[in-house]
């Protein structure tokens, strides 16, 4: 048998017995089968395309986030020293840096050394949350008191105990907040 048979439906003639019109019909069938493989072929193609194009992105993404966020460990472990620099900064009274000229200048080296961490903290992406008065957002709070206050409204923060930090646009620290608890209106129960 040639190949042109094997080609054709089995419910049709061998080409060698069959007339024009089943010879267009089969081909017609062959062609149709062949265009619906093409069609296959292409949307598979097309998806495989669009799957590749996505790995991709997702990669170059991962790759900006890892070199963006690389730091977080070892920022969070600053955190501490940034926040120590900056008390043992504050201890100092103001009388014996005026009086003694060894305090003097080691407040002058304590200051100098904050504020070139404060510039590495700031060229890395790392900034505070100083959130006083705004209202508590979970995302970026940790709230650890309410505090009863007439001056504030509900939910607002009304101390910080101890600042935030973020890394760019990811919590790397939240702020310990108090929040403003809401205040019990007085209800007139004798009418």
């Amino acid at each position: 048998m040639n190949d042109a048979t094997e080609e054709l439906p089995e419910n049709e003639p061998p080409v060698e017995q069959a007339g024009p019109e089943a010879i267009a019909r089969a081909l017609a069938a062959v062609l149709e089968e062949k265009e619906a493989e093409i069609v296959a072929l292409k949307d598979q193609a097309l998806r495989a395309l669009a799957e590749m194009e996505n790995t991709r992105r997702r990669a170059e993404r991962e790759l900006q986030d890892m070199s963006k966020y690389a730091v977080t460990g070892f920022a969070r472990d600053l955190v501490n020293v940034l926040e120590n620099l900056q008390r043992a900064l504050d201890s100092i009274p103001a009388d014996m840096k005026e009086t003694q000229p060894a305090v003097a200048n080691l407040a002058v080296g304590v200051e100098m050394t904050l504020k070139e961490l404060l510039g590495i903290f700031n060229r890395q992406g790392i900034q505070r949350i100083d959130p006083m008065g705004q209202k508590f957002d979970h995302n970026f709070h940790q709230a650890v008191a309410q505090i009863d206050t007439p001056d504030a409204q509900a939910g607002t923060v009304v101390q910080v105990l101890q600042a935030g930090y973020v890394i760019h646009d990811r919590l790397l620290r939240p702020a310990m907040v108090g929040v403003a608890a809401g205040v019990a209106k007085q209800v007139d129960v004798g009418a």
